[in-house]
């Protein structure tokens, strides 16, 4: 299964995507979760404390890993480079263990146009191509906030694409961009988990504004889950209640990917 997990910044995206690694890791899966945002918070949503998460450096920043897999500096404009790097040994030599999901911290393609940033945005590509391609994983990709990262190919290929949502228009405004931008792009599946549910009321006004979306997860608000910030712990283990939602959510996945 190779999942992509989008959304509108502060929507709750990462602590969906750790939870959902966490959860096939736990079922006996081995897992690869890629932190693909550059407000990169995968790692402690995962469960590392917040002082070693701060030291990762990300794949985008490892200069000499690009200028040796590439043949290129990075920022060196107009220069040569691999068109096909090898990164086939990057998830084991780079990544890192977390409560038995393996976490690489990527970075995120640079903008489209800025020559100087070839050789990163070429490193990375092919990796995500190797991870979804060549890899028997569980892979989850946990995107950059927003829209724009759709047209950098980061989710190409993946099984499915998630939109994470919470009651607020914005939110919904930018689940339906991220839709209509993926359907120009040919992403077919595409679904929509509602996150930081308060009340029927507001759910069934989400699945209203969200009517061309297949809903595949309904997760509820959760104190304990907001306050796991503050106590420097998962938030995937901190809300039986809210687990369970994110337990019914992957086997709603399954059974799409799977049919």
């Amino acid at each position: 299964m190779k999942i992509a997990v989008s959304g509108k910044g502060g929507v709750g995206k990462t602590t969906v995507a750790a939870c959902l690694a966490k959860y096939y890791a736990n079922k006996g899966y081995r897992v690869i979760a890629v932190d693909a945002d550059p407000d990169a918070n995968l790692a402690w949503a995962l469960g590392l404390d917040y002082r070693e998460a701060s030291k990762i450096v990300p794949l985008t920043e490892m200069k000499d890993l690009i200028e040796e897999r590439t043949g290129a500096k990075p920022g060196q404009y107009g220069s040569y480079f691999k068109l096909n790097p090898k990164v086939d040994d990057i998830p084991q030599k780079y990544g890192i263990d977390v409560n038995g999901v393996r976490l690489l911290s990527a970075g995120t393609i640079k903008a489209g146009g800025s020559g100087c940033y070839c050789p990163e945005n070429i490193l990375l590509k092919r990796l995500f191509k190797h991870l979804v391609v060549d890899r028997d994983e569980v892979i989850i990709l946990d995107m950059e906030a927003g829209i724009e990262h759709l047209g950098r190919g980061t989710c190409e290929n993946m099984d499915i694409l998630i939109v994470v949502t919470e009651p607020g228009l914005r939110s919904i405004q930018t689940a339906q961009s991220i839709k209509k931008l993926s359907k120009d792009l040919g992403v077919k599946s595409v679904y929509a988990v509602i996150n930081k549910i308060r009340s029927k009321d507001e759910l069934e006004f989400l699945k209203n504004e969200l009517k061309d979306f297949k809903v595949i997860g309904e997760l509820p608000y959760s104190e304990k889950v907001r306050e796991s910030d503050l106590k420097n712990i998962s938030p995937c283990s901190s809300d039986d209640k809210f687990t369970s939602a994110v337990a019914k959510t992957a086997d709603k996945i399954n059974a799409f990917i799977n049919k």
